[in-house]
């Protein structure tokens, strides 16, 4: 069974790169036709989806959010990283990273952007 766990910091400061982690497990990510994704939920809000990475190394962004975003993966340590610069306290809030489609989700971190 696939499992997902986060890691990074948990407060950036206005303006920096947030950097995130998922190290997966149980599954490759090079495994075809699964897409790897960020999602995430701000305070008091609902889910919002961020962008993903396939199999291929392919990637998509939300329009919201794609000027600022950036996803990438380390196949040799089954891991795939978010990486969100200019980061302003709007970004504040819980980044999951799941498997597409399949159900699986890490538990979430919560990160705060403040100084």
């Amino acid at each position: 069974q696939v499992q997902l766990q986060e890691s990074g910091p948990g407060l950036v400061e206005p303006s920096q790169t947030l950097s995130l982690t998922c190290t997966v497990s149980g599954g490759s990510i090079t495994a075809n036709y699964y897409y790897w994704s960020w999602i995430r939920q701000p305070p008091g809000k609902g889910l919002e989806w961020i962008g993903y990475i396939g199999y291929g190394g392919s990637t998509y962004y939300s329009p919201f959010l794609r000027s600022r975003t950036s996803i990438s993966r380390d196949t040799s340590k089954n891991q795939f990283t978010l990486q969100l610069s200019s980061v302003i306290p709007e970004d504040t809030g819980v980044y999951y990273c799941t498997r597409v489609g399949s159900g699986a989700w890490g538990q979430g971190i919560q990160v705060t952007v403040s100084s």
